[in-house]
């Protein structure tokens, strides 16, 4: 594993009387893509917003190149370099396209160059460019939610299931934009229930149960070994 931009440990959430995580280890390499897997409830989102500062850990560190973030608010953690597609994608309905990726860019004006490319990407934030974000089908929203942490170049992509409910055209483009993003050295930690997707874009895999980290290693290696799948998660995922 090359040197870890991100590294969680010993991380402890509790949400209301709820302890949700466990005491989570986890490093995420620098420059490649990180898929965090597991069953439904292991605590996935709970991880990634531990990590963006919306909920607070009791215990342990989380380390953005050696300047531990834990318990800095959102706010501070996103000027650190840090964006969250969440899975609820968090967009302003009542705002235009535009105003929600101007809001996006937290460092000053949007970059026209950088624009561009997320217009080449996804063709339809230039086509309701000056519409309300809240008339966008599923699909063109989830491009938005992606499209606003893509606009200004990050340390550290957190996504949260950018494929859920989307038809698969809309998921293909998305793995575009994903895939782009990787070429151009992005860090990614992102939790995808889509095995199919997790496998083309993966690096590494992290695999969580019942808050805590079980395995780690190579996508490829999870990829190609039902018997690991079925151990890890319950069910084989080679042919999804």
């Amino acid at each position: 594993m090359s040197d870890p931009l991100l590294s969680l440990r010993g991380v402890k959430t509790d949400i209301a009387q709820y302890h949700i995580l466990h005491g989570v280890d986890l490093d995420v390499p620098r420059g490649q893509v990180t898929m965090l897997l597991g069953r439904n409830g292991a605590g996935k989102t709970t991880t990634l917003r531990t990590i963006m500062g919306l909920w607070q850990p009791h215990t342990g560190d989380i380390l953005l190149d050696g300047d531990n973030i834990a318990r800095q608010p959102p706010a501070i953690i996103a000027r650190k370099g840090v964006a969250l597609v969440p899975e609820d994608m968090g967009i302003f309905a009542n705002l235009t396209v535009e105003e929600n990726m101007t809001l996006a860019a937290v460092s000053g004006p949007i970059d026209k160059t950088r624009l561009e490319w997320i217009f080449a990407v996804f063709p339809p934030l230039r086509t309701f460019w000056k519409n309300p974000a809240g008339n966008l089908s599923g699909g063109q929203k989830q491009m938005l939610s992606t499209a606003r942490a893509m606009i200004e170049e990050r340390r550290l992509y957190l996504i949260d299931e950018p494929s859920k409910g989307l038809a698969p055209a809309i998921v293909s483009t998305l793995a575009r934009a994903l895939r782009d993003l990787k070429q151009a050295g992005a860090t990614i930690l992102m939790v995808e229930q889509n095995f199919k997707l997790a496998k083309a874009l993966g690096d590494h895999a992290a695999v969580m149960d019942d808050g805590r980290i079980i395995w780690t290693g190579a996508m490829a290696e999870l990829a190609t070994d039902a018997g690991l799948q079925e151990r890890l998660m319950g069910l084989s995922m080679e042919h999804a």
